[in-house]
């Protein structure tokens, strides 16, 4: 288990670094992308059936993942030919909050936090979802891994974030719904590290061994569920 308490310490909390998608916001919108319409989009294109489209979308999509180009919109366009900026869009209806982020958000603003939105999420997607959602307003700073060089599964993004907007790691608390994510950042000295217990509302619930996932952000924060 990791060393995320049972009951967080605000006290020992002086910045706050969460991720985006699949943490604050939905996941679902994402799944529908990569998983669903890109595959249909791409199987019209190539004039293949779905469910070879399908293999080939994600067996590319394995063949990268965890890299800066698995989250890179102008990658996966000309190696699919179909435009991921359209196809976001499509779905833009999709994009939301998980229930309870916003208040968790407003809950750490009040209390006068350091609070840093750091994300693999290409800069046009992280565009859409700000202005989709509004959160962008409780960050200190809002911070996209491709303006780093690096994305958050590699000790070179934590190097560059602690750079671009300085923490102490042993009193940092970091949310993150993906497992490699938490180990680098724990890895990196995070203290307080915890994930999402189900990231797409219509996805399943997850289990972890390596942090404390989340039910609801209520958790940490004392308020009733």
């Amino acid at each position: 288990m990791s060393a995320a308490h049972a009951t967080l310490d605000w006290r020992e909390v002086d910045c706050v670094i969460l991720d985006m998608d699949g943490t604050l916001l939905d996941l679902h919108f994402d799944n529908q992308l990569w998983r669903e319409l890109l595959p249909r989009r791409y199987a019209e294109r190539a004039g293949l059936s779905l469910d070879s489209a399908r293999e080939q979308v994600l067996t590319r999509l394995a063949a990268r993942h965890g890299t800066l180009p698995w989250y890179c919109l102008e990658h996966w366009s000309e190696t699919f030919g179909v435009d991921m900026h359209a196809l976001e869009r499509e779905l833009g209806h999709l994009i939301g909050a998980r229930p309870g982020a916003v208040d968790f958000l407003r809950f750490v603003r009040a209390r006068g936090l350091p609070q840093v939105l750091a994300t693999n999420a290409h800069p046009a997607s992280l565009a859409r979802k700000l202005a989709a959602t509004g959160i962008g307003e409780h960050f200190t700073d809002v911070i996209s891994a491709h303006d780093l060089g690096a994305s958050k599964e590699y000790p070179e993004f934590w190097q560059a974030l602690t750079a671009a907007a300085p923490f102490d790691p042993a009193r940092t608390l970091f949310i993150d719904d993906n497992a490699q994510v938490r180990g680098a950042a724990r890895a990196w000295g995070i203290a307080h590290v915890y994930g999402i217990a189900q990231p797409d509302s219509r996805g399943p619930r997850l289990c972890a061994d390596d942090a404390r996932l989340l039910e609801s952000f209520a958790e940490l924060t004392g308020a009733a569920a």
